[in-house]
């Protein structure tokens, strides 16, 4: 019908952009696996997470850790990418990529710091670490 605009909101708009997230991640993991085999500074990322705007225009990457050699790498692997996921995914635009370090990554790193630093505290009665390696 001419005129009728429909708009998804509440759950049904949020489970297609789950599994658009999804799809999204694993297609990208996949192409930077395989270009990890020919350029080194592609190796050792993990993509953790992907999330796209409403409108379906952008995406934001997650990788678990960002150095700077693979910024360059992604900044000149971004058409081939999205050339990709055009091919593999069907979807009316492809939407334009943008790449972040996991926030949660960094997050877990330092919950496990504060841990380690509680264990090993000072004032612990426990010195022998064991626990049960004590007398019967």
């Amino acid at each position: 019908m001419p005129g009728r605009r429909r708009e998804k909101r509440g759950p049904a708009a949020y489970a297609r952009t789950a599994r658009v997230n999804e799809v999204l991640r694993e297609v990208v993991a996949e192409a930077l696996e395989r270009m990890a085999d020919t350029d080194d500074r592609l190796r050792l990322l993990t993509v953790t997470a992907v999330d796209i705007t409403p409108d379906l225009s952008r995406a934001t990457v997650y990788l678990s850790s960002l150095p700077s050699p693979a910024i360059e790498a992604l900044a000149e692997q971004r058409r081939e990418l999205q050339r990709i996921i055009a091919s593999q995914v069907r979807m009316k635009r492809t939407p334009l990529l943008e790449f972040e370090s996991d926030p949660a990554v960094a997050h877990g790193l330092r919950v496990e710091e504060i841990l380690r630093a509680l264990r090993e505290s000072p004032g612990d009665d426990d010195t022998d670490g064991g626990g049960d390696a004590g007398t019967r």
